[in-house]
């Protein structure tokens, strides 16, 4: 599931590029220099400055609770993360999920579909709907799916605190909701509190509310000098955190940069998805989504995300081949 970002750089001469495997840490978009904590680094060791043309922001974002939604630090650490909550998943008999996003649903859809039979699985929506922000009959079509594969979704109460005591040999949870309603599982999952890896870069590029990075419509980072700091992903959402919006940001700043390193041409601007698209896979059977406006039905989210997962164009993107 996860492969060697060498792997991707195996075609290039090694005099062309250098990978450093670290933290960005302190940017200076003025002196165009960029502070990074090489990783296996003493606490006393200096960081690396390295001086660039042109910079690419692309750190993504984290969640702050501990789960493996996303790479929140280095190879080894996420494996043994993964590892650890798929133990825990397995010896727990009720399990609550917090946060009715895309991520929300995907694993209360999965855990739904391997144990909804023999364990209780909640997901936590804060609203009256999941998928906050979605057409009502999305939201609608999604909690009936879900309800197929034995997963309760309760409405209506955000997490307000969360308290761990020792069990039965394992831990206990008990949540706390702003409602006033208090319930207990062995396994608590949070899908939600996600925040940009922006905290190197100065605060008068970023959102004083969300903190991502400012961009206009070339994807440059706004205030810059020289137009020469781009930045795409998750640590921009713009116009919401997404892979194809990344992937299509990712293509567009690629064409910028050649445009201005070996053509002397000016940017052109960023294009995105020719249309919004939000699949999400319920199990590993069903899904659902959308195209624009447009409901996908359930057998055609399954077919296109959901069986895979994406994972049969793992080799492509390491390849090239498609970007």
């Amino acid at each position: 599931m996860l492969r060697e970002l060498s792997e991707a750089l195996q075609p290039y001469p090694s005099n062309m590029y250098e990978l450093v495997i670290g933290e960005a840490i302190a940017s200076d978009f003025t002196a165009k220099t960029i502070k990074v904590r090489l990783n296996n680094s003493g606490p006393d060791s200096k960081p690396r400055e390295i001086i660039y043309d042109h910079l690419i922001l692309a750190t993504g974002a984290r969640y702050t609770n501990d789960t493996p939604w996303k790479a929140n630090s280095d190879y080894q650490s996420l494996i043994t993360l993964l590892h650890d909550t798929a133990s825990k998943v397995e010896k727990a008999k009720h399990i609550i999920v917090a946060g009715a996003g895309a991520t929300g649903v995907e694993v209360a859809g999965e855990l739904g579909y391997e144990y909804g039979k023999t364990k209780t699985i909640t997901l936590l929506a804060s609203g009256q709907h999941v998928l906050p922000g979605e057409q009502e009959s999305l939201s609608v079509a999604t909690e009936n799916e879900l309800k197929k594969l034995n997963v309760t979704v309760q409405k209506g109460g955000r997490v307000r605190d969360v308290v761990t005591r020792a069990g039965e040999g394992e831990e206990r949870y008990t949540i706390q909701l702003e409602n006033g309603t208090k319930l207990e599982c062995d396994l608590y999952l949070p899908t939600q509190g996600m925040v940009p890896n922006s905290e190197y870069v100065d605060a008068k590029h970023l959102d004083p509310k969300t903190k991502t990075v400012l961009v206009d419509e070339f994807l440059h980072v706004t205030s810059v000098p020289g137009n020469n700091v781009w930045a795409v992903g998750d640590i921009v959402s713009k116009p919401r955190a997404g892979f194809m919006i990344t992937q299509k940001q990712a293509a567009s700043v690629a064409k910028n940069v050649e445009l201005s390193l070996l053509q002397n041409k000016p940017p052109v601007p960023a294009k995105g998805p020719p249309v919004d698209i939000l699949a999400c896979a319920v199990g590993r059977g069903r899904g659902v989504g959308r195209m624009g406006s447009i409901r996908l039905p359930s057998f055609g989210v399954w077919l296109a995300k959901g069986r895979t997962l994406g994972m049969q164009f793992v080799d492509q993107y390491i390849s090239g081949a498609i970007a």
